[in-house]
């Protein structure tokens, strides 16, 4: 078969035969780099000589046979029988020719010919110019630099004497061989001719690869073809094997030509190469050179030999697969010990710990204090550059030295466990046990054990928990040290999210840190006080990779502002979420997911609560998220559950969930969110006792506020489900007057209930009362509910008109929020089409009164939208909202916002598009 990409050179070869067989003796030097298809050339070469009836004398040499005397000489003519006798005498053991042709430098290979041998070489070159005159002689030596010298010194006696008979020479060599005596005198005899073997060019290689593949592909894939072996032929052929396979790089395809190429090379070169691969840069080539054990002369000489054979492009490997193939080729033991090394010089050198680290780390065994040091600054530098993942390396590179005291591991592992965190916290675990005997054997500071018992709290692990948290109080760390502000920090932190934990310790309001304030608020009903801390927290949120629990603080202040129905919670939720986290946190995203959920069960956004509760348990997996897996998971139960997904909400509840989360205000969520579905699915006797059991908690943790979970309105509406009006309003009662019930949502779900379960006379006022309130916080769901009762009282007290539109603005409500489990009943509402005449003005026929802007804020608050929500949406501020209001009343001769006909509630859409016109 033809050598496509090498036409030039054999048509080359082919032409200086037919000189030859005309009686024209030539020496051929095919010089190229390893892989650039020499041997191939001279095999083909030779095929065809002896196709037409040439003699063939072929040699291969070897580094292994180079000390053999004669070894290539007898190689080439063991098949001509006229020179068994001379070739008899030369390769005799202990034979005086062998000493005659020692070198006389052995170091440049020079050989001098005796008279002896001169004669014997006489005798052969004359029986092999009388063959030639029967049939042309091709001779091959394949890889010439490799024979031994006294065979060099013959082949130059018969060369020498060849040039007028019909013999063809074709030597083989590198391109990068070293200059020789042998090679000097080759070329300056007249009748030697060179034919380079160039790498290819990127046209030469799409011609190669238009014989397997279409044309348009191998234009498409010469280029990169090119980049991965600059022209080398052995890897091309490589790569094209490994496209056809599987369309890709292979290690066993192109990974093994590397390792064929790296096998022709020189000692030194391999040395270099072998370091270069440990580096993975030539950009210091001083520090290549001591770790290959070179000089730098030789590091220049190897570096453009590896790049003429295709495996270097400049300072680094043309593909990662030529490394790992390079250090694949060590032994194991090899390979670390040059690792070990390499980080050695460069941590003598100065070079930074995250050059440093990955050395140490794929070494597997660190060695040395001062690797344990690098190891803990890279980690660092890691997660400020936003690589959890490499932090997580070298730390556990670091606990694997074989070096360092208790404390020091427990530390190393104390930080290991807080990055663990960030991206997988069920990973953590596993270094909880062993974190837990150093921390009781006091190996670990009290910061760090204030931050294992968060760790293992998230776990469940409570009984170990409490252990560590009362040796911590038992130790009464000094008065106004550190230790002592983190674990009062920390109290009213387990105040509010493990109360069965929490120690109440009373401090002066203003002092401690923003999250430990935050909590504090929070657990005494005061979060309407720290609203203006919250939006100051969230503001200045930075990088806190420093921080054991970074995200604390955020997720406090966005607490605060659900409690306290603030309009901007979700805003900044939907901005804390866009901004992401340094470094990326799933952990951090997850857990503001559940918080956005939950933000979106405040407004009555139930598709968006569900599909923010979904992403955030798919973040990390529920079997990470531990015990606060009640937020999610109770708002995804929730949202379901109200949009009418029964049976999809009921799957969630299947779901296991660690035990301890009940002793959480993360089972408060999970509760109340289960008694709701009990609560819609027809089971009030289950609710009751989910609603009931929030209190129980609640009271005896002492964090009955408002804001956490509303379970005295949820079991007044069991109670109510149940008959008994007695007890459904001794719980709303009991609502509005506890302390902080302020707000607008306790107070507009206790009146709500005291309504339903009142006398109907009295129903419309409470009702209005509580729609308003609702309105004021953006719970559209809500606004349903109480519409729907509106709409039955006034049906039941005869007022159909205002009945109807009462429903009609649920309706409209229900398709925003997604409420499906309130459409059926508001649908079935009777319709009456005889409707009574509307009173003069209230008629949507003098909506064409109303100017374009007046229209469009109307519409949008016939919607639902708060004043807030519209002047966003039309860009306007809301003082001017209620200035439209107050006129769309006049004009419709209307009291407030419940009474606008519900025929303007044009589609949000068209009334924001009506702002551009």
């Amino acid at each position: 078969m033809n050598l496509v990409e090498r036409d030039e050179q054999e048509s080359e070869l082919e032409r200086i035969w037919s000189e030859c067989g005309a009686g024209k003796g030539s020496v051929v030097l095919l010089e190229g780099s390893g892989g650039s298809g020499k041997t191939e050339l001279l095999h083909q070469a030779a095929e065809r000589a002896r196709r037409g009836g040439g003699l063939v004398l072929h040699a291969g040499c070897s580094p292994a046979e180079s000390a053999l005397p004669f070894g290539v000489l007898g190689q080439l003519f063991s098949s001509v029988p006229a020179v068994e006798g001379p070739l008899a005498r030369l390769q005799a053991p202990n034979s005086p020719l062998a000493a005659e042709a020692a070198p006389h430098d052995p170091a440049r290979g020079a050989v001098a010919i005796g008279p002896q041998l001169a004669l014997l070489l006489n005798e052969v070159t004359a029986t092999l110019l009388e063959l030639s005159a029967a049939n042309p002689v091709f001779i091959g030596v394949d890889t010439v630099r490799h024979a031994d010298a006294q065979s060099l010194a013959c082949l130059l006696y018969l060369v020498r004497r060849t040039g007028a008979a019909r013999v063809m020479a074709v030597l083989t060599d590198d391109t990068a061989a070293h200059r020789s005596p042998f090679r000097t005198e080759l070329l300056d005899q007249p009748h030697t001719r060179r034919v380079p073997l160039a790498p290819l060019a990127e046209a030469e290689i799409t011609a190669l690869l238009a014989r397997q593949l279409e044309r348009d592909e191998a234009e498409r894939l010469a280029g990169e073809f090119h980049t991965l072996s600059g022209g080398n032929l052995l890897l091309l052929r490589a790569l094209l094997e490994d496209h056809l396979a599987c369309g890709g790089v292979r290690k066993d395809g192109y990974g093994r030509a590397v390792l064929r190429q790296l096998g022709r090379l020189e000692e030194p070169v391999t040395a270099v190469a072998r370091a270069l691969a440990v580096l993975g840069s030539a950009e210091a080539p001083d520090r290549l050179a001591r770790l290959a054990g070179v000089d730098d002369g030789a590091v220049e000489t190897a570096l453009r030999t590896l790049g003429s054979v295709g495996l270097v492009a400049g300072l680094t490997f043309r593909h990662d697969i030529v490394r790992q193939a390079v250090l694949d080729d060590l032994a194991p033991e090899d390979r670390t010990t040059l690792r070990l090394a390499a980080a050695a010089l460069l941590h003598e050198q100065g070079c930074p710990p995250r050059a440093i680290a990955p050395l140490l780390i794929e070494a597997d065994r660190p060695d040395g204090a001062w690797s344990v040091r690098v190891l803990s600054e890279a980690a660092e530098q890691e997660l400020l550059a936003g690589r959890p993942q490499h932090a997580v390396a070298a730390l556990e590179a670091a606990l694997r030295a074989p070096v360092g005291s208790g404390a020091e591991r427990a530390a190393i592992e104390s930080r290991l466990i807080q990055v663990r965190r960030l991206f997988d916290p069920a990973t953590a675990e596993r270094h909880l046990t062993a974190l837990t005997t150093a921390a009781r054997a006091g190996e670990l500071a009290p910061a760090r054990t204030l931050d294992l018992v968060r760790q293992l709290l998230w776990q469940g692990r409570t009984a170990e928990a409490g252990e560590l948290l009362d040796r911590l109080r038992t130790a009464r760390p000094e008065a106004h040290s550190e230790a002592a502000a983190l674990l009062e920090d920390t109290e009213k932190w387990l105040a509010w999210t493990h109360p069965t934990l929490a120690r109440r310790t009373p401090r002066p309001t203003g002092q401690g840190r923003p999250a430990a304030l935050l909590a504090d608020a929070l657990v005494n009903g005061r979060a309407h006080e720290a609203v203006g801390q919250a939006h100051q927290v969230l503001k200045d949120r930075g990088p806190s990779y420093d921080l054991s629990w970074p995200e604390e603080p955020a997720l406090l202040a966005l607490g605060v502002l659900l409690c306290t129905d603030s309009p901007d919670a979700a805003a900044w939720c939907d901005r804390l979420l866009r901004e992401g986290h340094t470094p990326y946190s799933p952990t951090w995203m997850a857990m503001l997911s559940a918080m956005r959920s939950e933000a979106a069960l405040r407004l009555g956004d139930l598709t968006g609560a569900a599909d923010h509760a979904q992403q955030a348990l798919n973040h990390i997996h529920p079997a990470a998220w531990g015990v606060a897996v009640g937020g999610p998971l109770g708002s995804l139960v929730l949202a379901t559950t109200r949009m009418g997904h029964y049976d999809e909400a009921g799957a969630y509840l299947t779901h296991a969930v660690p035990k301890h989360m009940f002793d959480t205000r993360y089972g408060l969520h999970y509760l109340h969110a289960r008694g709701q579905y009990h609560l819609l699915t027809g089971h009030p006797h289950a609710a009751l006792a989910d609603f009931l059991a929030c209190g129980d908690r609640m009271r005896a943790w002492g964090i009955d506020v408002p804001g956490v979970v509303p379970w005295r309105t949820s079991a007044a509406e069991a109670w109510l489900a149940l008959g008994n009006r007695e007890q459904a309003a001794r719980l709303s009662y009991d609502q509005l007057g506890r302390p902080g019930t302020n707000g607008a949502r306790p107070r507009a779900a206790a009146l709500r209930t005291l309504a339903v379960g009142g006398p109907v006379a009295r129903r419309p006022q409470m009702l209005s009362e509580a729609l308003d309130l609702y309105e004021r916080c953006g719970d559209r769901y809500e606004q349903i509910r109480v519409l729907g009762d509106l709409a039955t009282t006034y049906h039941e007290l005869g007022d159909n008109r205002r009945a109807r539109t009462h429903v009609r603005r649920a309706r409209h409500l229900v398709g925003m929020c997604g409420a499906a489990s309130l459409s059926e009943e508001l649908f079935s509402f009777p319709d009456d089409a005889e409707e009574q005449p509307s009173p003069a003005g209230a008629g949507f026929g003098d909506g064409a009164l109303l100017t374009g802007s007046e229209r469009r804020v109307a519409a949008l608050a016939v919607s639902g939208y708060t004043n807030r929500e519209i002047a966003a949406k039309l860009f306007i501020t809301p003082s001017t909202v209620e200035q439209h209001l107050t006129r769309v009343y006049r004009k419709l001769g209307v009291r407030c916002r419940k009474d606008l006909p519900v025929e303007l509630a044009t589609s949000v859409t068209e009334a924001v598009a009506g702002q551009g016109a």
